[in-house]
């Protein structure tokens, strides 16, 4: 049984929110690349005071929403 109020008890599993940095822990993917998609508002998150944290459906909802492997990123006409 997880002990509540002691943070770094509770697996990332079970966390309703996890940090940029734990973000980019989780996913592999950096975390500038995390923290521009935060600021281009691709990537859903939330402040509380001066922490900025996302809900793991946010997360799971960018990463579904990015290009797949082997497919030409489309460019805009000049």
């Amino acid at each position: 049984m997880n002990e509540f109020g002691q943070k770094g008890k509770v697996p990332l599993s079970e966390r309703l929110a996890v940090s940029p940095e734990e973000a980019s822990a989780l996913t592999g993917i950096g975390l500038t690349s995390i923290r521009e998609a935060i600021s281009s508002s691709d990537l859903r998150a939330k402040k509380h005071g001066r922490r900025t944290i996302i809900l793991p459906d946010d997360l799971r909802v960018w990463l579904e929403m990015l290009p797949d492997a082997g497919k030409p990123i489309e460019e805009s006409p000049a």
